[in-house]
C-alpha cells in the first residue's frame, strides 16, 4: 500500500484540489510542501500534533517539507475557527514563541541538509509595500468570493476588523512565495484552512501560470464534534514544562471510548492493520487500547523513557499500588501553612487541580474530592505539616491523581 492510499485509510485526508496529482505526487515523493504554524503561543499543542505527524509521514516516503513559522502572518491573526479577535502580540512576544517553535518541530522533522526547511513569512511579509501589495496582489482578490469563505462568514455577525480580513491575502501570498522561491507545489493544512489555500492556489495560477495544489487534513474533533486537544487546565501543550509527560499520558489513556481507534489511526505511526484488528476490541481490550494509544503518542513527544515513566505511573495508581515519584507533584512550603495546617481547598488551587476557591468549593460540594482515597466531605477540612511525612495524595474525580510532598 503506498502512501496516499494508506492517508485515506487513516482517514486523514478532508480535501483535495486535484487528487490524482497529488496521489502521483506524495507517492513517487516529489511533493515539495508546506505547512504553516503561526507562533500563538511559547509552545506547540495537540492541535498542531496532527500536522506535524503528516509531517513526518510525508518525509519518511521521500516528500521534503516546509515548516513555515507565521511570524508575520500572527502579526494580523487568522480569523479561521474565531468567534472574536485575536490578541495582538509584540514583536518580541513573537520572535520568542518563533524560537520555541523551532525546538519542538525538530523532534518530529529532520531539518538536515535537504532534508526539510524551516522558514519565517517574517522575511518576506514585513518589508511588503502597501501599494505594491493592492496593486500586484489585490487585483487577484475577489472580494465578493472571499466573504463566502467559512473562515469569515462566522465572523461577520460579530464583527470582522479589516486587519483580519487581509488574513487570507497574506497567507496566499505566502505560498506565492514558496513556490518561487523554493519549488514548493503542495499546502497542507486543517480543513478550516480551505479558502485560504485555494486563495493560494489561485494566486499562483493567476501571476504565474502555474499548477499548485492544496490538500486539507481531517480537523481532530471528538465524537462530539469538539476539537481534542482541551483540558480543564486549558490546552494540552506538546512542551513538558506546560503539560508534564504523565498528564499527556493521562490526557490520551482517557479518551471517549468512541474516540481511541480514530486517534490511533490518524496520530500514531502503529500499521494501519494492527489498528484495525482492534476495532472488534470491546469492554478491558479497550482500556487496553486507550494505554497503548497514551505510551506511542507520549513517546513521539517526550521520549520512550518518558513514556515508561507515564505508563508505569498511571498502573501503579490504578491498581492501587504504592505511590509512584513519577505521578504529577506539587512541593509545598511551610509558608504556605497556617499555623501549621493548610486548607484542601488551597492544596486543589495551588496545584492548579482547581482554577480557583470556588470551583474547589463546588468539587468538594460534588463529592469529587478524595485525601488518600477518603472522601473530602467539608470545605474547611486541612493537613496538619506532620501529614506530609507520608504519602499525601488528593484524587480528582475517578481518574486524576496528584501527590503533594513537603520542601
Amino acid at each position: 500500500m503506498q502512501l496516499y492510499e494508506e492517508l485515506v485509510r487513516r482517514g486523514l485526508i478532508a480535501q483535495v484540489t486535484n487528487e490524482e496529482e497529488i496521489r502521483n505526487m506524495v507517492n513517487e515523493g516529489k511533493a515539495v510542501f508546506y505547512i504553516g504554524f503561526d507562533p500563538t503561543a511559547d509552545s506547540l499543542h495537540v492541535g498542531h500534533f496532527m500536522a506535524l505527524c503528516l509531517m513526518k509521514r510525508l518525509q519518511m516516503a521521500g516528500n521534503k517539507p516546509i515548516a513555515l513559522i507565521g511570524g508575520g502572518t500572527a502579526m494580523i491573526g487568522d480569523p479561521s475557527g474565531r468567534t472574536d479577535m485575536r490578541q495582538m502580540m509584540t514583536e518580541e512576544t513573537i520572535k520568542h514563541n518563533c524560537e520555541c517553535f523551532k525546538e519542538q518541530m525538530s523532534r518530529f522533522i529532520d531539518f538536515s541538509e535537504g532534508k526539510a526547511m524551516m522558514v519565517n513569512n517574517a522575511d518576506w511579509l514585513l518589508d511588503l509595500n502597501y501599494v505594491q501589495v493592492l496593486r500586484e496582489v489585490g487585483s487577484c482578490f475577489s472580494v465578493n468570493r472571499m466573504l463566502s469563505a467559512e473562515c469569515y462568514k462566522q465572523r461577520m455577525e460579530k464583527g470582522l476588523s479589516f486587519l483580519e480580513f487581509n488574513y487570507m491575502i497574506m497567507q496566499s501570498y505566502d505560498f506565492y512565495m514558496l513556490y518561487q522561491k523554493y519549488g514548493c507545489n503542495m499546502q497542507f493544512g486543517g480543513d478550516d484552512q480551505w479558502s485560504n489555500m485555494l486563495g493560494g492556489t489561485e494566486l499562483i495560477r493567476r501571476k504565474l501560470g502555474k499548477d499548485a495544489h492544496a490538500m486539507t487534513i481531517t480537523l481532530l474533533l471528538n465524537s462530539e464534534g469538539k476539537k481534542m486537544g482541551k483540558t480543564q487546565k486549558g490546552a494540552v501543550w506538546l512542551d513538558a514544562n506546560k503539560t508534564p509527560p504523565y498528564e499527556f499520558f493521562q490526557y490520551w489513556r482517557n479518551v471517549n471510548d468512541a474516540d481511541v481507534i480514530k486517534c490511533l489511526k490518524m496520530l500514531t505511526f502503529l500499521p494501519i492493520e494492527e489498528i484495525e484488528a482492534m476495532e472488534s476490541w470491546e469492554g478491558s481490550r479497550i482500556n487496553e487500547a486507550k494505554e497503548i494509544l497514551a505510551y506511542e503518542l507520549t513517546a513521539l513527544v517526550h521520549g520512550k523513557q518518558e513514556a515508561d515513566k507515564a505508563r508505569d505511573a498511571a498502573r501503579a495508581v490504578f491498581s492501587g499500588a504504592a505511590i509512584s515519584e513519577n505521578m504529577p507533584t506539587t512541593t509545598l512550603r511551610a509558608e504556605q501553612f497556617t499555623d501549621g495546617k493548610i486548607t484542601v481547598i488551597d492544596m486543589l488551587v495551588c496545584s492548579k487541580l482547581a482554577p480557583s476557591k470556588g470551583e474547589a468549593r463546588r468539587l468538594i460540594q460534588q463529592g469529587g474530592v478524595a485525601l488518600n482515597d477518603a472522601k473530602v466531605e467539608a470545605f474547611d477540612a486541612t493537613l496538619s505539616l506532620e501529614a506530609f511525612e507520608g504519602d499525601v495524595v488528593v484524587r480528582k474525580g475517578k481518574k486524576v491523581f496528584h501527590r503533594f510532598v513537603l520542601a
